[in-house]
């Protein structure tokens, strides 16, 4: 059928978008007030939007429908998700693995299965992904990893580590660098020949 001067057909209501009032996303046209995530109705902008076929969605809706499935994917680096986007009405299919309760009742047989987490060297406690900081080679938590001597805290440009311990490297030249004549302080009396 002609479209007889009007604009494109909104992608989402099927009407007529006129040029005032248009967004584009994937080669279709949408009303402002259309441009949402079919599954959470979400309004979406050009930085939010993810397009599958001839459907929108927001980005979290989108992963949840068509990326990686399982415990663990859907919300970013660091975070675990266990939401399935049921009441979002979108389908999640579990594995016969995952059906386990997300509490353990026995400690020892989590750390059977899922091995005992890394330690932190400074306060002895466990390091999970997101606080984790290597120095090292050893896991510390984001608040441990400071200078064993002053206390400053630590990155990767300005750490030193000697016998497991952390220092910023100003702590460590003064402690365990090179001594002597132009190495920042005296340690010998220089006689004078007379």
């Amino acid at each position: 059928m002609p479209n007889w001067g009007g604009g494109a057909k909104c992608g989402a209501c099927d009407k007529t978008v006129y040029h005032a009032e248009e967004i584009q996303c994937n080669g279709r046209s949408f009303h402002k007030t259309c441009f949402h995530c079919m599954a959470c109705r979400k309004a979406l902008d050009s930085t939010t939007v993810a397009a599958h076929e001839s459907e929108i969605y927001c980005k979290t809706c989108y992963g949840r429908r068509y990326g990686p499935k399982g415990i663990g994917y859907g919300q970013g680096a660091g975070c675990l998700s266990t939401d399935t986007g049921e009441h979002l009405g979108l389908q999640f299919q579990q594995s016969p693995k995952q059906t386990r309760s997300a509490t353990t009742s026995n400690p020892s047989k989590f750390t059977a299965k899922f091995g005992e987490s890394e330690k932190c060297p400074r306060c002895g406690k466990s390091v999970y992904a997101a606080e984790k900081v290597m120095g090292g080679g050893k896991p510390w938590h984001k608040t441990c990893f400071r200078c064993a001597i002053c206390g400053k805290s630590l990155e990767s440009t300005n750490v030193t580590d000697k016998d497991g311990e952390l220092y910023c490297k100003v702590c460590y030249a003064k402690n365990f660098g090179p001594t002597g004549i132009g190495f920042g302080g005296l340690t010998h009396q220089v006689e004078k020949k007379e």
